[in-house]
């Protein structure tokens, strides 16, 4: 059986898996899926598997057949070279919850376990497209993304990627880590506005006709690093299986138990992985969706409604300063069965009028699988102070979102199902939330990565050091309207 890729609005012929990576996204603004079952997995014969072999068995299941062995070399790449702490993944005991450690990568960041695979992908779909022109990356970032994509693709042959941030919405660490990105095909771009106006843009790009001329003019063409390429979700659905196997083949829960998953969740491509992952096998009771003080997705799972009529905060979580979570659409396609004419009525509401509301029926299958929390800026401050205290583990501002809403959820529902954290950045990527956290004062980035580290004994990650001393060598910045105006100018320099 071929597997092919379909949009969720329906407007588009389905997709094989190499021209899927490539295109990014559908050409009728919606985002592709499998147009095949999902393959169940033998979770015993996964338990025994590293990290590496592990990615794919998972992975194969989304390929051509005569694609595995390609697949293999791909992940031996991504994580078999030392760039990831050893095993790639570590699984902690940490009070009442496990923690599954993301972010052991070359960014601090969960990113990376999904962007060091993406560029594989990629070279792999252009040789077997035989595409002989230019790939141009575009990737819009809350800050995380930007740097794994950059470090992802640096150099990589036959492409060249654009990274656009906005310039107040990304903590002082990673937009140090994306200025300073070396490479002779990266550039970095700060935006005067929010992540949304920047995904906005970069979704904007992939459907405008203008854009497209002037790519064939030049030999180029466009693709995403975003969570929206299907390439992205993919690998994301590895760490599910692999932190059920720690837990089984540590003996703190036995083959077949159910596990609950709490995923601090912006743009929901995280979260939804591990959806896949129920839906391939994994004994999953709850997901519990953890949001900051944007917490349109709270509101979604609660009512139904996704309202984007709400004003939009800057917070110490800024990775989830998200209103458009983009990933949501593959979920609502989901639990309408693949409904596209639904889904193109929905997001077309979205577009035109700001709001979509689903049905009592689709709220009521999405409740029975997820629940939703959110937490302000001072609950951040306080679970990260109040772990480290009980525990002496020290959490990230993301990660103590979801600390904070599971707390909530176990105390609303007395729920006993072991619980697993996904933890998605280095507490050392946002050092001045963490400091105050831990200290009532406040100091600069630098000042309080040593702090904390002299504190704490938390080892700060090798990707972060030397950071200050980095040369700067992006400092472009360009007004939100301008960014397709941009990437056109870009596409004629080929």
């Amino acid at each position: 059986m071929e597997k092919l890729y379909k949009s969720t609005r329906g407007h588009q012929k389905p997709l094989d898996f190499y021209t899927s990576i490539l295109q990014g996204i559908a050409d009728d603004g919606g985002l592709l899926v499998p147009d095949f079952p999902f393959e169940k997995k033998d979770l015993n014969a996964l338990l025994s598997l590293n990290y590496v072999d592990l990615a794919t068995e998972v992975i194969k299941a989304f390929v051509p057949e005569d694609a595995v062995e390609d697949i293999r070399k791909a992940c031996q790449g991504a994580y078999d070279t030392g760039l990831f702490k050893e095993g790639v993944v570590p699984v902690e005991k940490v009070g009442n919850t496990f923690v599954t450690e993301l972010f052991q990568g070359p960014t601090a960041a969960f990113k990376d376990l999904a962007l060091s695979l993406l560029p594989r992908f990629m070279t792999l779909s252009l040789k077997k497209k035989g595409e002989e022109r230019e790939v141009m990356i575009l990737a819009a970032t809350s800050g995380d993304t930007g740097k794994a994509a950059l470090e992802g693709f640096k150099d990589v042959e036959g492409t060249c990627i654009k990274v656009f941030y906005p310039i107040d919405g990304v903590s002082a660490i990673q937009k140090r880590q994306m200025v300073t990105t070396t490479g002779k095909n990266v550039e970095v771009i700060g935006i005067e506005g929010n992540f949304d106006d920047a995904q906005t843009a970069v979704k904007k790009a992939f459907a405008s006709k203008e854009l497209k001329d002037l790519c064939d003019q030049h030999h180029v063409f466009l693709s995403s690093a975003n969570s929206i390429n299907i390439g992205r979700l993919i690998p994301q659905i590895v760490y599910y299986f692999h932190s059920y196997s720690v837990l089984v083949n540590r003996g703190e829960i036995k083959l077949g138990d159910q596990v609950n998953f709490t995923v601090p969740s912006g743009n929901f491509g995280d979260c939804l992985a591990g959806w896949i992952a129920k839906n391939m096998g994994l004994p999953v009771n709850k997901f519990i969706v953890a949001s900051n003080k944007n917490n349109i997705l709270t509101d979604f799972f609660k009512t139904g409604v996704y309202d984007t009529h709400r004003e939009f905060y800057k917070t110490n979580a800024p990775a989830m300063d998200i209103l458009v979570s983009s990933n949501l659409e593959r979920l609502v396609w989901f639990m309408v069965d693949g409904n596209s004419e639904k889904v193109d009525q929905f997001y077309k509401s979205l577009s035109d009028e700001g709001v979509y509301r689903v049905d009592e029926e689709t709220l009521a299958r999405i409740q029975k699988e997820f629940v939703a929390g959110c937490q302000s800026e001072e609950q951040v401050l306080e679970n990260i102070k109040d772990c480290y205290d009980k525990t002496h583990y020290l959490l990230d501002t993301h990660t103590a979102v979801g600390y904070g809403v599971y707390n909530e959820y176990v105390k609303e529902t007395g729920d006993k199902t072991p619980n697993v954290l996904l933890a998605t950045a280095s507490p050392y990527k946002f050092p001045e939330s963490v400091y105050e956290a831990l200290t009532e004062k406040k100091t600069d980035v630098f000042t309080a990565i040593d702090a904390l580290n002299e504190m704490t004994d938390v080892e700060i990650p090798y990707p972060l050091k030397g950071l200050k001393e980095r040369e700067t060598l992006h400092e472009g910045v360009i007004a939100k309207d301008h960014i397709l105006s941009f990437i056109g100018e870009r596409i004629k320099e080929f």
